[in-house]
Formats: C-alpha cells, sequence, structure tokens
C-alpha cells in the first residue's frame, strides 16, 4: 500500500531557528510542500547567538547565499577561533583556532612533534602553528586561497560574527519569495488527535486553527509542543554544566576589529565580546549558585570596551537536552531541543544539523518509528559529545580562587570525557568519535590551553632527530608569520568586500 507524502509543514516560532528551518525546507522542497511558520511579534526571541562555527558557510552555501551581501546584510565580520583569557589560571590565554596545526610529518600530527621539543624546553606556544591562531594576534583577516593549497594561506578557515536578528530578517525574505506563508499570531492551544496523539492542529489567540502533517517545534526554552503538548521530558545537565544564567548588554565599537570571538573567565563564569562591524555584543554568563545578578550585572558593565548602547537583557536557562527532539509528528529545533551556553558557539550550529538531519530522514505520513529513533539516537550523540567537550573547559582548570572554580575542580565528569582526558595526558592522543562535531585538533587546542600537559607523545616522533624537527617547526612557525604579514586588517578587508552600508 502507498504511503502518502506530508504536504503541510507547520513551523511553529521564528527566530533564528523558525526562519533557518523555513528558508532551508523551501529552498529543498519548492512548491511541493507547502510550508507556514507562525510566529508573535509579542514573543520576543532570545537572538544573542551572534558567533558560528566553519559549518555556517556550509549551510549558506546550500541555501545559494551571497556570503559578502549575508554580512552587509547582518553586519557580520569574520571570525577566525575564539580566545580564551584567564581559563586555565589568571592571566593565562590561549586561542582555539580553526583549521589545522602545522603540517603532517609522515603519518604523525604535528602536535605530537610540538609535545616532544616542548617538553624539551621548546618556549614556542602552540598556537604559533597555525595561522588562524597567529593571525587574529595582528587583528589580521583574508579569505582562504584554494589555489595556494601548500601554502598556509590556503589553510585559513573561518565562521562569522552577525546580528541574529537581522540574519532571521534575511532568511525571512528568503523563504517568504520561496513561497514560505508567515502568520501573526500567538498559539494558546494545541490540538492532538485522539485516535494516537499526533499533532493535528495548533490554535491562534484569534481563534484561528492551522492545520498540518507535520510540525517542526522552533518557540525556544517555552518548548511549546515537543515539551507542553507531547510531553518530552527535559535531561538538566547542571550538575556538570553549572551556569544557568546570562546577560547580553551591546555597546560601541572599537578599534582594532578583531577577527575572533573572546571568552573571558570570570569569578563565577565567563564574558563573551562579539566585534561586529556596527557595535560589540557582550555578555555574562554565570551560575545563580556563586553570584547573584545585581553583582553579576556590575562586572559585566565594569568590563565593556566601548559606550553601553542598551539595557542589558537577562536569560534564566537550563543546560540540557530534550530526552527526545522528534516524537510523533513533531521535530523540535534549536532551543525547544536543548540548550549550550555560547561557550564554543554551538547552537546555531544545532539549528544546522537538526535541519539537515530532519532533510535526510524526513517522513512521509507514515511517520515510522525507525526513522524517528535513528533521529534521536543521532541528536542523543552529537549533544553529549558537544556536552563533554563544554565541560572539559570548567574542569581541566588550575584556578581555585572562587568557590565556582572549586566546585569545577572537584565535579565528577561523565566517563565519555574522562577517558578523552585521560588518553591525552598520556601521550597527546585523540581520536574523533564517528561524525562528532569537534575534530582532533580543537580537543588538542583547549586541553593543551586549559593546562593538561601529557607525560608523553607518540613514540615514532622519536625516528626522527631533535635537529630534524625543531628545522620543521621552525620553517612552520617562519612561513605562517610571512603570511600573516601580507594579510590586510580585519577592518580593511570588511571595508573592501562586504561593508553594511553607513559603516
Amino acid at each position: 500500500m502507498a504511503i502518502e507524502p506530508v504536504k503541510d509543514i507547520v513551523i511553529v516560532g521564528g527566530g533564528t531557528a523558525g526562519w533557518m528551518t523555513a528558508a532551508a525546507l523551501s529552498k529543498l522542497l519548492g512548491d511541493h510542500y507547502r510550508i507556514r511558520l507562525v510566529e508573535s511579534d509579542e514573543i520576543a526571541t532570545i537572538g544573542v547567538g551572534e558567533a558560528t562555527i566553519p559549518g555556517i558557510k556550509v549551510f549558506n552555501s546550500a541555501l545559494g547565499i551571497d556570503e559578502d551581501e549575508f554580512l552587509r546584510q547582518t553586519q557580520g565580520t569574520f571570525k577566525l577561533g575564539i580566545e580564551f583569557v584567564n581559563w586555565h589560571s589568571v592571566g593565562q590565554s590561549y586561542i582555539h583556532g580553526f583549521g589545522k596545526i602545522g603540517q603532517e610529518l609522515g603519518p604523525i600530527a604535528c602536535h605530537h612533534y610540538w609535545l616532544k621539543m616542548h617538553q624539551e624546553g621548546l618556549q614556542a606556544d602552540l598556537g604559533e602553528y597555525s595561522i588562524n591562531t597567529v593571525a587574529p594576534k595582528y587583528s589580521k583577516y583574508m579569505r582562504s586561497v584554494p589555489e595556494m593549497a601548500a601554502s598556509p594561506l590556503g589553510d585559513i578557515a573561518n565562521a562569522f560574527h552577525f546580528d541574529a536578528g537581522l540574519y532571521a530578517k534575511f532568511l525571512r525574505t528568503l523563504s517568504e519569495q520561496r513561497g514560505v506563508v508567515r502568520t501573526e499570531g500567538r498559539i494558546v492551544e494545541t490540538v492532538l488527535r485522539e485516535s494516537d496523539g499526533f499533532i493535528e492542529a495548533v490554535v491562534l489567540q484569534s481563534g484561528e486553527k492551522i492545520a498540518g502533517d507535520f510540525f517542526i517545534d522552533c518557540s525556544g526554552t517555552r518548548a511549546l509542543l515537543i515539551g507542553d503538548a507531547l510531553q518530552v521530558p527535559y535531561e538538566d545537565w547542571s550538575h556538570w554544566l553549572p551556569c544557568d544564567r546570562a546577560i547580553a548588554v551591546p555597546c560601541a565599537s572599537v578599534e582594532p576589529l578583531e577577527p575572533y570571538t573572546r571568552s573571558t573567565a570570570r569569578s563565577a563564569g565567563w564574558q563573551w565580546r562579539i566585534p561586529l562591524q556596527h557595535r560589540i555584543g557582550n555578555g555574562h554568563v554565570y551560575s545563580s549558585r556563586f553570584m547573584g545578578q545585581d553583582e553579576a550585572t556590575a562586572l559585566l558593565l565594569a568590563n565593556l570596551d566601548g559606550t553601553q548602547l542598551a539595557d542589558p537583557r537577562y536569560i534564566p536557562f537550563v543546560p540540557g537536552r530534550r530526552k527526545e527532539t522528534w516524537r510523533k509528528n513533531c521535530v523540535a529545533i534549536g532551543l525547544s531541543s536543548g540548550f549550550f551556553e555560547p561557550i564554543e558557539s554551538t547552537n546555531i550550529h544545532l539549528i544546522q544539523s537538526a535541519i539537515f538531519r530532519t532533510i535526510s530522514l524526513f517522513p512521509n505520513s507514515g511517520f515510522h518509528k525507525a526513522d524517528i529513533a535513528e533521529y534521536n539516537k543521532q541528536t542523543q550523540f552529537e549533544y553529549e559529545r558537544i556536552r563533554d567537550f563544554i565541560i572539559l573547559h570548567y574542569k581541566a582548570t588550575q584556578r581555585d580562587d572562587s568557590p565556582f572554580w572549586r566546585h569545577c575542580q572537584s565535579m565528577e565528569i561523565p566517563e565519555t570525557l574522562q577517558h578523552r582526558i585521560d588518553l591525552y595526558a598520556s601521550n597527546g592522543r585523540v581520536f574523533r568519535e564517528g561524525s562528532e562535531l569537534f575534530a582532533e585538533l580543537s580537543w588538542v587546542q583547549v586541553m593543551n590551553g586549559q593546562g593538561i600537559q601529557p607525560q608523553g607523545y607518540h613514540p615514532l616522533v622519536d625516528l626522527r632527530s631533535t635537529d630534524e624537527i625543531s628545522a620543521f617547526l621552525g620553517d612552520i612557525q617562519a612561513v605562517i608569520k610571512k603570511c600573516v604579514d601580507v594579510m590586510p586588517t580585519h577592518a580593511e578587508y570588511i571595508a573592501k568586500h562586504c561593508a553594511a552600508k553607513g559603516v
């Protein structure tokens, strides 16, 4: 018996998640499906997720978006990585950069050769061997040059900073041009079918009833469909991720325009700094167990680089995830499916990966249990591996100057993370598991930056002489420095290629 396709797709909620979903589905499905997005102007979106990781380039490219136009419309800038200040200890910093570190020498990764020399007294930091971590120090930026594959200029990897509200607006225009119908209104009821508990329709405050075959919950932390209507429980990870509050405030831009996000550890959390073309986004993520709101606000406002431009916004959250992100005929995308603090800029990526996963397992009207189970399995794996990477930043620290950091040092961590730490601490080994988000070099940079010192290194490194390794590393360092010297500044590059009007 033929199973009918779904025809009516209803997206509940706008913001970044809703309009990314609408834009992607309307691009893929064309006019073969009806897509309707319901949102209310009365309900504010969080809209502070202004930093991304390189996967956003794949998403924008799949939508056919011109990168320079996207940056002009969203006041966007380029991002080469994240600088972590005071995380290992007060006064210490490192950059978690995108892209590669050094060059392979035989079958052994470059960082193993660096480990050997570092253990023998080499003073150069690991960050000196990646153009993505050297260029930010000089506020330099240019796009990768594919024709120069043998040069560090061919290795540049970037993501973006942008205004999330402007990005949603930009995607809304694209989506509506491709047939997405937006309905303004507040949802007051979700109607479930009596026969199987599937969602049949949502009802607006106006009384309008919007029926659909497939519902996508982009309603943020309210989780109107997946949480309220379908009663999927939420798994709280605050025992591993102690921060549960954020305060966001913009300030005026200052020079230089830096091509990286900055994360500065504070006494009960950390502060973000995200430079856009027209302003700097700032925020303080902290634990309400260890600091009150007034103190957290004062600390943030005392550490702005420019003039404060708006009143602070207060955002409570619970770190964790829904135990199922697809139940019956509803998929949760964005904050309705779970939340990670923005320390490694993963939340927009999780929207993107959920959209691609939904497309990969796109349902027909049968909504087969095996497909739904696979979707939930992949989502759980992705969330748990990202969770471990974020916990690492708190656990691996030498800070003991406040109750918060002493708590982080002593807290128990998942066995999966402990295994990774033990593996790296023995001989500097890291292995990527399946399709997890963060690659080996991300783990290496953070574990090294947070102060985990391996006892050894890959034993095959000793097949090379110390002089040969020293010359190899010295050449990498020198070539990267020469490449950075010829790069334009970040501000110069934006002015030439993608400056927003009025900037």
